[in-house]
Formats: C-alpha cells, structure tokens, sequence
C-alpha cells in the first residue's frame, strides 16, 4: 500500500480548490493500493466537503499563526509528519506551500508533487507564491498543471525545469446527471467565492444592461465571501437587487444547477474552473469571459457557450441575451454539445492520470 498525502492550506473552506482535492482524495481512496490522508497547515479537521471514511485528516497548527514568525516550525513539522506516517507520494495543493515541503523533503526518498490551482501568470497577489513555483520546478518531481496552455507558462517563466510538467485537468464531479435544462427556468447562474478575482462587480453591470429590456429573468449568485456586501450595494445602486439573488454558501449547489438555464463565469482569473465542469455536466450552456487560462479549454465558442473578451461588460450582457432569448432548437443543440464536452473530464479518466504519477 502507498501513503499518499495532499497537504493543503485549510479543508475546512468551501472553494474550488477544496472541492476538487476531496473528489480526487475519495476517488482514489476507492482503488485498491492506496492509503489516503490530508493535512491541513490550519485547522481542517472539520471539512466543508464529504470525505470517505477511510479518509485520515489531520492538522498541523489548531489555529490561524503567523507562517513567516514559525517558517522553520513549520517545516520541521511537515518533515515529522512525512516520516512519522510512512508517506510515499506527498501531493502539495497550491505551489506557495513548496516554500515549506521543499525544505522539508530534502534527502527523503519521497515523491513530491506540486498541485498548481492558479495559472503561472497569476500569483494571486502573494509574492511567495512565485518562490514556491521556482522552488517546485527545481526540486519536486512533478508540477501538475491545470491546462496545457499553463505548462507553457511555466516554461516560459521559468526556462527548462527539473520537475516533470503534467497537465491534468480537474475532473467533473458530477457524471451521471440526468438533466434537460429548458428556458422557462428564466435563470442565469454563476457560482462562486464573493471576491474580486471572480469578477461579480462586472457581471452585475452586465445585469444591469439586460434588465433594461428584459422584465422576467433572474440572476443566481450561489457563494459567499467578504466582497457579498459590496455587490448588494452595487446591485442596489444599479437598481436590479429585485432581479439579483443572494443565494450564500451551499453545501448542496445540485439544486441550482438543475433549476436555471444558463451559467455565467465572469471570473478575472482562473485555473481551470470546475464550476464549468458542473455546468456542462448538467447540460447548461456557458457565458464566460475568456480570461488567461481555463475557459477557453472547457467552452468551444459558438458550440456549448460563448466566450466574451475580458472585462468587455457589453459582450458579455450580447451573449447572455444570445442565450437567453435563442430558438429552442439552437438551445437544445448548445445543451447537448455542453453535456458532451463534459464526457472528456470524467473523473475515471482523471484519476488514470493521477495513478501514473503517484
């Protein structure tokens, strides 16, 4: 049996990031040959997502601390760890935390890998971030990135590089969907962390533009985070907060994507979005901005959604209405090319992928 262990910031959090760390962690802990555990740098013994019973979760600081006042406790403890659980592959989600298990892993025998959930160009304003990249691609054994186009990135950033580039994609989760979605929902949805990066303050402006003809249609925002009183200011100050809905934080999102029509992503940034993975799941045809990396790998503009250039508020609100008001038949086509496309991130395929490598 192989110890494998993901090391991430917080399990306890609702994003992306630990959404799709708990489906890979459950799927592999199904095949046979592995044993499976998370360490969480804080907290994290209280997930936000389900895991598998046979799933271990530990934690290596109880609460919030200062990394840059206990750097060396830190790694002198992620070094204890890997030795005290036996572990074989030590799978890192998100390149910053390379700035300790780099360190950490120096002359052990242990296959490290580099999970990056940004893009190369994206340090999400953490310099650190950028020393962990350089540090991965010196010493891990593999750097997993989320899209082909950020493999070139990474080389283009960083020159030749130690570490193996591997591409794979975040699985869909939801495959076995039996779902036709129709107009008469009238419902645009987007899903997603309330902060800047996720571009809401656009998608609002864009809302605004629409609901100066349309009377009927109602935008989903399904997430919470520290920008949600600011966008109900600003859906107040454009006069649409009757046309908004503030849905919060949802353990269960299934709901939402089985009652709308439409999804939109109006993300500044991204990795590769695995609410695009379940909007395609649920046959709903997309809207995104065709930000760096990510959406332009899931959508195929024209086929299953449409792809506005970034930060053009009037695109965006021209596709939404597209959408929103095509023949059903055309519907219909983009909805079945979206369930489609979404067979090519089936969490079998996936997990194939990650089994080579650890």
């Amino acid at each position: 049996m192989k110890n494998v262990c993901f090391l991430i910031g917080n399990l306890n959090n609702s994003g992306g990031t630990e959404r799709v760390t708990t489906l890979v962690a459950n799927e592999l802990s199904k095949r046979g040959g592995y044993t499976i555990s998370i360490l969480s740098l804080v907290d994290g013994l209280t997930p936000f997502f389900s895991l598998n019973e046979n799933i271990k979760i530990y934690s290596l600081y109880k609460k919030k601390i200062s990394f840059k006042n206990n750097f060396f406790g830190a790694i002198w403890s992620i070094r204890s760890f890997v030795t005290k659980h036996n572990i074989h592959t030590l799978i890192v989600v998100d390149s910053i935390s390379c700035v300790f298990t780099v360190p950490a892993l120096w002359f052990k025998s242990i296959n490290h890998i580099c999970w990056e959930h940004f893009h190369f160009k994206n340090n999400n304003g953490v310099a650190y971030r950028n020393f962990g990249r350089k540090l991965a691609a010196k010493f891990c054994n593999y750097v997993v990135t989320l899209t082909n186009k950020d493999i070139g990135y990474w080389l283009m950033g960083l020159g030749k590089t130690k570490a193996k580039l591997i591409n794979i994609p975040n699985p869909s989760p939801y495959m076995t969907v039996k779902n036709k979605p129709n107009l008469q929902y009238k419902v645009v949805l987007t899903v997603g962390r309330l902060t800047h990066v996720k571009g809401y303050d656009l998608l609002l402006q864009a809302w605004a533009d629409i609901c100066v003809e349309d009377k009927e249609w109602q935008l989903f925002i399904v997430g919470g985070g520290e920008e949600e009183e600011n966008l109900k200011k600003l859906a107040n100050k454009l006069n649409i907060i009757n046309r908004v809905v503030f849905a919060g934080t949802q353990n269960d999102v299934s709901i939402f994507y089985e009652k709308s029509s439409i999804f939109c992503l109006s993300s500044r940034n991204e990795g590769l979005p695995m609410v695009l993975l379940e909007a395609q799941s649920y046959g709903l045809p997309i809207v995104s901005f065709d930000c760096d990396t990510g959406p332009s790998e899931i959508v195929t503009h024209g086929e299953n959604g449409y792809l506005a250039r970034m930060g053009d508020i009037g695109e965006m609100s021209f596709f939404l209405k597209s959408l929103m008001y095509s023949e059903k038949n055309n519907y219909i086509s983009f909805s079945e090319s979206a369930i489609n496309s979404s067979k090519s991130f089936h969490v079998d395929n996936i997990i194939n992928k990650w089994c080579e490598i650890i």
